[in-house]
């Protein structure tokens, strides 16, 4: 299979060389901000809708709302705007970030609250489509993938300490307080990005029809549809995880929080796994994560009454869950090498339909197999997963016939 794209604008001068390490660091701590945005929501529930007198549960709908936005409209969006020179692009989505959480620190009621929602939702897929691929660009083919895996170092940092931080903050700030903070973090990576990113050669506009000739592509689609099993897999666990410590493993709810930081922590080294192989391999990398999910998953729940057990089998999990997002990235913009950023953003969409499903799916469960069933359940998918991976090279293979 073609490697990622080589640089549009960049030499591979030890310079540029230095000022591509630069970028992707950058670019890695906008995600850092982004991804923080976008689930930080679910530890201001109950503080914003006491304030705004709604439900909790009404209030919810807010999390679920951004998540369909980027599935529905992440693709077009990307296609349309793929063509922008990316360092414009990303100040672009930093400001509209940093504007939006303004507006989420003034909301007066739930449906303003929702507008200031919906905006980030629609520039989320658009910066993670384009940030993967220049992120491959900057560093070239024999590091894409290490290069990929850096911005998503972004995620396990917003897992790790953006969102339990952007709590605290919401519990000492107040939610609207943990706006204004996120707000002034998105003006402040933008300045860093405006002096330490290099301009780059606008890309060649594109229409959307002659992109999306990619969703022809048996073998890219096939890319696809293995990204929302292993979404899917991933999070029919990964949502009730903190139900599983309290209910099996007996952990107390004081301490959930610390358990789910070392989780975070533990991931850190899977995703530099996953960076570090997916470029050879990146079907077999992603068999291999997906089947140590399932060990990982499954194990967490049978061995939860041990704690040196349940331990190892959480990091297991945690090495796994967090390899997978920078792999199935990967995968999928070099399953479709002539429309990279918009393959990017179609697995972002692809990963939230997971998402969503993952959550829908361990929820069903619960009530009819009771809390641990959620490993189990997921770790099958995981197993299909693993196993699509496989099915999915024999369509790359007969593609090359």
């Amino acid at each position: 299979m073609s490697s990622l794209s080589p640089p549009a604008a960049v030499s591979a001068s030890p310079a540029a060389t230095g000022t591509g390490t630069a970028s992707t660091i950058i670019l890695a701590i906008a995600a850092f901000v982004i991804v923080t945005t976008e689930f930080l929501m679910v530890g201001l529930l109950p503080a914003l809708a006491a304030d705004l007198n709604v439900s909790v549960s009404a209030a919810g709908q807010l999390v679920t709302l951004f998540a369909m936005v980027v599935m529905l409209f992440g693709p077009v969006l990307t296609a349309w705007l793929a063509h922008w020179e990316r360092k414009r692009l990303f100040l672009g989505v930093l400001l509209l970030f940093a504007a939006s959480n303004a507006v989420a620190a003034l909301a007066p009621n739930l449906w303003t609250l929702a507008i200031a929602r919906i905006v980030p939702a629609l520039a989320l897929p658009v910066f993670w489509g384009t940030a993967s691929e220049t992120a491959a660009q900057l560093a070239g083919p024999a590091r894409a993938g290490r290069a990929v895996s850096t911005v998503y170092l972004g995620i396990s940092g917003a897992m790790l300490f953006g969102i339990p931080l952007g709590t605290v903050a919401g519990a000492t700030l107040g939610w609207r307080g943990a706006f204004w903070a996120l707000a002034a973090l998105c003006l402040l990576v933008a300045v860093l990005l405006q002096v330490l990113m290099p301009t780059m050669a606008p890309g060649k506009r594109v229409r959307l029809g002659e992109k999306a000739l990619i969703l022809k592509d048996p073998f890219f689609i096939g890319n696809v549809l293995l990204s929302v099993a292993v979404f899917t897999a991933m999070f029919t666990g990964y949502t009730y995880l903190a139900e599983v410590l309290e209910k099996i493993a007996h952990v107390p709810p004081a301490q959930v929080g610390w358990w789910l930081m070392g989780f975070g922590a533990v991931g850190l080294a899977g995703n530099w796994l996953g960076g570090l192989w997916v470029d050879r391999k990146p079907l077999a990398t992603t068999a291999g994560f997906s089947a140590l999910l399932a060990i990982g998953m499954a194990a967490t729940v049978a061995l939860a009454t041990s704690r040196p057990a349940l331990v190892l089998a959480l990091a297991v999990w945690g090495v796994a869950n967090t390899a997978l997002y920078p792999v199935c990235q990967i995968r999928v913009m070099k399953s479709a090498p002539k429309a990279q950023a918009l393959a990017g953003t179609i697995n972002v969409s692809a990963a939230n339909g997971g998402i969503a499903l993952g959550a829908i799916l361990g929820g069903a469960s619960i009530p009819l197999w009771g809390v641990g069933s959620v490993g189990v359940v997921g770790a099958v998918v995981a197993l299909f997963a693993a196993v699509g991976a496989g099915l999915v090279g024999r369509l790359g293979r007969s593609a090359m016939r």
